[in-house]
């Protein structure tokens, strides 16, 4: 049987989706953003899987048009994309343990992946192990001020885990009031 595509549920999930994309556009700390938790919610709550990937990366594609590309973007797509996958895989278990465990794995293979893709890209460190280190230990303090957030990699950790309290604890209210969402 071939379940309707559009329902409330898919509107609601959509919404929140794109409401985080909006939400890129908008001043915020670097890296205080909600990208991890696009990608999380949507691999938890798309229920077709070709929908999990494609609409959380269509949305922040659409957002960094805006905003504009820069030379690590396919760091950032491929970790957008494992995020999506630990949405999915935690889909059938969601608890907020598994919430907060999936958005706290996010952030780490964010700062891991797109620190190495700005090591290997950047001519300023060497490219050795003692290179990589560098460049993850610059990563750690970089922007370390307090009027901007704490290190970038500290404000990823917060904005993953506000985000992703914010869309699963709004799906989760609104499936209580409204029913009808509950249904996939």
């Amino acid at each position: 049987m071939n379940k309707k595509l559009i329902t409330p549920r898919f509107i609601f999930i959509l919404s929140v989706i794109l409401f985080g994309a909006f939400m890129r556009l908008v001043p915020h700390w670097p890296n205080f953003t909600p990208i991890a938790a696009i990608a999380l919610f949507g691999g938890a709550y798309l229920n077709r899987k070709y929908l999990a990937y494609f609409v959380p990366i269509a949305a922040l594609f659409i957002s960094d048009i805006i905003i504009g590309f820069h030379g690590t973007m396919i760091a950032v797509y491929l970790c957008f994309a494992i995020t999506v996958t630990i949405g999915l895989v935690i889909r059938s278990r969601l608890s907020a343990g598994t919430i907060v465990l999936g958005s706290l794995s996010s952030s780490v293979l964010f700062f891991l992946i797109t620190n190495f893709a700005a090591w290997l890209g950047n001519p300023l460190y060497p490219q050795n192990f003692t290179g990589l280190m560098e460049s993850y230990l610059a990563g750690l303090v970089f922007f370390n001020n307090s009027s901007i957030g704490i290190s970038f990699f500290v404000n990823e950790l917060l904005g993953g885990l506000f985000y992703n309290l914010l869309f699963f604890g709004a799906f989760y209210l609104a499936k209580v009031r409204f029913p009808i969402l509950s249904k996939a």
